[in-house]
C-alpha cells in the first residue's frame, strides 16, 4: 500500500480539528472572494475556533485537497472530518439554517452569532 503524505496531512488536520477550512489566504486575510465568504459565514454561524489552511502557501495541499475530496475548487469546509462543500454550498446551508443544525448535531461549539 502506498502512502500519500499530503493525504496523511489532510487526514490529520480534519481528524484533530472540529472545523477545518482549506482556503486561499488565511481567515484574517482571505485572498479570494469565495474564501472570504466562507470565513464570513463561519463567523455569522458563531464558529470562532477553526483551523484555516492556506493552500496558496503549499502547492501539495492545494492540489492534494482537490483529489482528497474529489472536489475541484477551493475553499473546502470540513466539519468533524466530513467534507461539507465549497462556498456556494456552505452559504446556502447557512441561509437555510442547515449549517447551524449540522454544527449543533456534530457538537461543534459556537458562540451566539451577531
Amino acid at each position: 500500500m502506498t502512502t500519500n503524505p499530503t493525504f496523511d496531512r489532510i487526514k490529520k488536520d480534519i481528524g484533530e480539528n472540529d472545523v477545518v477550512l482549506y482556503m486561499k489566504g488565511t481567515k484574517q486575510v482571505p485572498q479570494c472572494g469565495f474564501s472570504g465568504t466562507v470565513v464570513q459565514v463561519l463567523e455569522r454561524a458563531g464558529v470562532k475556533d477553526y483551523k484555516d489552511v492556506n493552500v496558496l502557501a503549499d502547492p501539495d495541499i492545494r492540489e492534494g485537497i482537490k483529489q482528497f475530496a474529489d472536489w475541484p475548487t477551493i475553499p473546502q469546509l470540513y466539519v468533524k472530518g466530513e467534507f461539507i462543500g465549497g462556498c456556494d454550498i456552505v452559504r446556502e446551508m447557512f441561509e437555510s439554517g442547515e449549517l447551524q443544525a449540522l454544527l449543533k448535531e456534530k457538537g461543534v461549539s459556537t458562540s451566539e452569532a451577531a
